[in-house]
């Protein structure tokens, strides 16, 4: 049995997707120009997989430490309506989120990279590390992908969720 059909269960009971930004949607290098501005990368493929979950009734989600009006215009363009930046306990932030849309937080698959994320990674449905997560991430999820964040990670995970469900993303 494949790691991810041990979690096909978990995939089915999925009703939101939450998503880290840095390192998770992008790669976690940050760009800075001359005149101080901040630059982020997002792969085309986990915009994808992101709509293809969205039309599936999935909500999509996303809660990052950081402030960035790049993550705000990319949430926008993917019609992810659920944005909680500058996030300093992602786990009251995952919670109020699931209070305000009427779920458990076993019906939640939460993808992280880092530190930060571990605390929504344990207590999520589904807590998913990236391939090049740190330590403290990858010991607090279920199951890592094997791509890494910001190179097709977010799609590997939607692919995941549209296949539990019998669709392709």
């Amino acid at each position: 049995m494949s790691e991810v059909t041990r979690f096909r269960p978990a995939l089915r009971r999925a009703r939101a997707l939450v998503l880290d930004v840095d390192g998770v949607l992008t790669d976690g290098r940050l760009y800075y120009g001359a005149k101080g501005e901040s630059l982020k990368a997002f792969h085309v493929r986990d915009g994808h997989g992101i709509k293809a979950v969205t039309a599936a009734g999935i909500q999509v989600a996303i809660i990052s430490g950081r402030k960035s009006t790049m993550v705000a215009r990319r949430a926008r363009e993917l019609g992810i309506r659920h944005v909680v930046q500058g996030a300093n306990d992602k786990l009251a932030a995952l919670e109020k989120l699931a209070t305000k849309l009427g779920l458990v937080l076993e019906n939640f698959v939460c993808v992280g990279d880092d530190t930060p994320d571990a605390p929504i990674l344990a207590a999520a449905g589904l807590g998913v590390a990236v391939a090049d997560a740190h330590a403290d991430a990858l010991a607090a999820a279920d199951i890592a992908t094997t791509r890494p964040g910001g190179r097709g990670a977010v799609r590997e995970v939607c692919d995941w969720l549209m296949a539990a469900r019998g669709s392709q993303a």
